[in-house]
């Protein structure tokens, strides 16, 4: 029978409860969320004559929760007006408002008898047959379930966030022995294709898979960092993004998520987890104790790991704790032969070998790391799962660790992974020698584009189950390649559609990725129905290669740099009038020139997660690639739909003037980079691609005609020009913008505009390209938008140092 989750009630409006309404919210449902009633009037209520009848004093509770969450930063919601759909109420009033609800979520405090007790009024409500989970992060599930009619208990398992339930993709699935096998399989396909989330399902056991393995990592790593006498800093520079770790690494993600939560999370495994073979790494170290014991927790109480302060001049600098003296000092730099050694190389797995090879101090620390990291998840297994892609996916996830430790042992070698965990004094699970006995080598392995893990049960390959359907460019790269260069790569995808990905570094683009995009446009037109746009790298796209503009302006080769501006504009125009269909497939960061490609595709199928802008302003310059082009054709299309000229100039010229970027998919439409009726937007990053492939098709399949070059772009000429000049001037004249600003604001309204006209007047799209273009390089001459190149090329040198 399908089941549909139209409605959500989500009880306890905590931190937890009240991101996950925003969540549901987000995704287009209508949601209850419900707390507690005050106990007593404030004294701000109390002057204001507030009843405790009153809905202003029964829902303070809640509503308070709610407004906190959304003014939070970064914002739990895609778009303002989704918070419309979360309904507030209390637990005495509105109770009785769940038997409307699909789905019934507890997000209370982490304590079993209050848990229990909403449970038994849920009781009293809920109707049969609807969902209900608990979203707690370390209470045995089972527990819950005391005194819980039948049907309650065959609809209940718990449902694992992980904060904030937005950005993080974990979603841990931990059923009873009495939850029915379609409740489970309905929340693993629910959390993957609605909520986007990676749905890992787990055993009820402690702290279950991700908090499990996460934790034993971050407090092995605080053992060994005091026996190697290591800082926090080098600790940070060795655990982020160069072992494929989030940015804030270890420490900092420490300060942010609160010491105090870590050390709960530790104190729970060491207490429930007895027989747990690397107990003593719960124990915590000396210096974790002083610190929770001086209250040094993190952001929270503004000092932990790190501390910020004002120096003698009011300037803040932040502070490094040393673990030894348990005093601040300044941030030492960090140098290692090892990390200098790896520095020039992009490619993870590669990095990740190199890593384990260091001499020094840093190739130490990694093979003890993962010596032990090894060791330990093999004897998860079948404790928490009975298979390795979930302890892998749920660390990745909840953690966001690009490779798992499985993945990262595959990349190392079976047998160099027995080697670390040997030296380490760690015992391997028997399920890994008896793997080794019967032939096989790796956890992992494709086949047929898909992905294939060991499952020790059978001792054979398998299909990982929910991706099955998937289309896996990571899989399909190695035997469908069709063509490649330097920075990217074509790959088929099966059923005439061809897909092009860049690597570059922050995927920008440059001669490489535009001669790559000519190349799949040739390739799909010759004998293919479409070509779809898309990559696996951390963002789709971060625009134009700057450095590249920049020499070439130094060097005042402004010819080559008019060659190279009319290029881009030429290939940009190729994806929008080539006689295939194209489709864009962008996630986090689209700028500038990732921008101006994804405004010339027939089609974006947009990840949720989308940081859509044209920001060429904020370097002195204005979009070059057909991004400024676009704007004024699409105030045409507008002012044709009898909207207000002015205010609609006004939208197009403020959005690119002052560089917005949008803070999710659904805002890139208010703001105008993607089209309404036109382009998509998907929550699941997993199911992105399949159907950015589908739609592809869909227009290949109906029919796809080339559309015609656009000739009848209505623009504003002077009338619009006016506004714009006046607006700068009085902008210039508060001192709320510079004098090159003022320029570049003036010449950006120009071409939108359509230039020095005396009405409004039609004109192509090359006129407004070669207006575009020429407006570009003016600006490339300024020595303002020089210093501002220049610094912006620096700026990426450091953070790729």
């Amino acid at each position: 029978m399908n089941r549909f989750i139209r409605k959500v009630a989500i009880l306890g409006s905590g931190i937890m409860g009240s991101r996950i309404a925003c969540h549901f919210a987000n995704i287009g449902c209508e949601v209850l969320l419900l707390d507690i009633v005050p106990r007593e009037l404030t004294e701000k209520e109390k002057a204001k004559g507030v009843s405790t009848e009153s809905k202003a004093f029964r829902n303070r509770i809640v509503n308070e929760a709610l407004q906190s969450t959304l003014k939070s930063n970064p914002s739990p919601i895609y778009k303002k007006s989704f918070a419309s759909r979360i309904e507030t109420g209390n637990f005495d009033d509105d109770l009785h408002k769940i038997a409307d609800c699909d789905w019934i979520m507890e997000v209370v405090i982490e304590r079993l008898d209050i848990k229990q007790q909403v449970f038994a009024n849920v009781e009293k409500f809920r109707k049969e047959g609807t969902l209900i989970t608990s979203n707690t992060s370390g209470i045995p599930i089972h527990l819950m379930l005391e005194g819980r009619s039948e049907d309650f208990k065959a609809h209940f398992c718990g449902t694992h966030f992980f904060n904030p339930p937005r950005y993080l993709q974990l979603f841990e699935v931990i059923p009873t022995s009495e939850t029915k096998p379609e409740i489970i399989d309905f929340l693993m396909d629910y959390g993957a294709k609605f909520l986007g989330k990676k749905t890992v399902l787990c055993k009820d056991t402690p702290a279950f898979i991700a908090n499990r393995v996460g934790v034993y990592s971050i407090m092995s790593l605080f053992h060994i960092v005091n026996d190697m006498g290591l800082s926090v800093e080098e600790v940070d520079k060795l655990t982020g993004p160069i072992m494929g770790r989030a940015k804030s690494a270890t420490f900092r993600t420490c300060d942010v998520v609160g010491l105090d939560t870590l050390v709960h999370v530790a104190n729970g495994l060491k207490e429930n987890c007895p027989n747990d073979e690397e107990s003593p790494s719960f124990v915590l170290p000396e210096y974790i104790s002083k610190m929770v014991e001086n209250n040094w927790l993190g952001s929270k109480t503004k000092q932990g790991f790190y501390k910020k302060v004002k120096d003698e001049n009011g300037k803040s600098k932040i502070l490094v704790l040393d673990l030894n003296s348990l005093e601040y000092k300044e941030k030492a730099r960090v140098k290692f032969p090892t990390l200098d050694m790896v520095k020039p190389i992009d490619d993870l797995r590669q990095r990740t070998k190199m890593l384990m090879m260091g001499m020094d101090k840093a190739g130490e620390f990694y093979r003890k790391i993962f010596g032990g990291l090894f060791g330990y998840v093999t004897n998860r297994i079948p404790e928490i799962t009975d298979d390795i892609y979930k302890i892998d996916d749920a660390l990745k996830a909840g953690f966001a660790w690009e490779l798992g430790p499985f993945e990262t042992w595959d990349i190392l070698g079976f047998e160099k992974g027995l080697e670390l965990i040997e030296k380490e004094g760690k015992k391997v699970a028997q399920w890994v020698i008896d793997m080794k006995e019967a032939g096989f080598t790796s956890f992992y392995k494709s086949e047929n584009g898909q992905k294939l893990f060991y499952d020790i049960t059978s001792q054979s390959y398998k299909v990982i189950p929910g991706t099955e359907d998937l289309v896996m460019l990571d899989i399909l790269r190695a035997d469908n390649k069709v063509w490649g260069n330097a920075d990217t790569t074509i790959v088929d995808l099966g059923d005439g559609i061809l897909n092009l990905e860049f690597h570059t570094k922050m995927n920008t683009i440059g001669g490489g990725v535009i001669e790559g995009i000519n190349k799949a446009i040739d390739l799909a037109e010759k004998d293919q129905k479409g070509l779809v746009i898309s990559n696996t790298g951390q963002h789709f796209s971060a625009g134009a290669n700057v450095g590249m503009i920049f020499m070439m302006a130094i060097e005042q080769d402004f010819d080559e740099l008019n060659f190279a501006v009319k290029t881009f504009q030429d290939t940009m125009m190729r994806i929008r009038y080539s006689n295939i269909p194209v489709i864009a497939a962008p996630h986090n960061m689209a700028l500038g020139g990732g921008c101006e490609l994804s405004m010339h595709s027939d089609k974006v199928i947009a990840h949720a997660e989308l940081y859509m802008g044209l920001v060429e302003f904020g370097v002195g310059l204005i979009p070059g690639g057909g991004g400024s082009k676009e704007f004024a054709k699409r105030l045409s299309d507008e002012l044709a739909d009898g909207d207000i000229k002015i205010n609609r100039m006004r939208d197009k010229f403020l959005t690119i003037g002052q560089a917005k970027v949008s803070t999710s998919a659904h805002e890139a439409f208010d703001l105008g980079y993607l089209r309404k009726g036109t382009d998509e937007v998907v929550v699941s990053r997993d199911h992105q691609l399949k159907r950015a492939k589908e739609a592809c098709l869909e227009l290949a399949n109906n029919g796809y005609v080339a559309p015609k070059r656009e000739k009848n772009i209505t623009v504003l000429g002077n009338e619009g020009l006016g506004i714009v000049y006046v607006g700068a001037d009085t902008m210039y004249s508060g001192k709320y913008m510079s004098e090159h600003d003022k320029l570049i604001a003036e010449k950006l309204g120009f071409v939108l505009c359509g230039g020095d006209l005396s009405e409004n007047t039609v004109v192509s799209e090359q006129y407004l390209l070669d207006m575009e273009r020429k407006v570009f390089l003016e600006l490339c001459k300024e020595r303002k938008t020089l210093e501002r190149l220049e610094s912006i090329v620096k700026k990426g040198k450091i953070l790729r140092n």
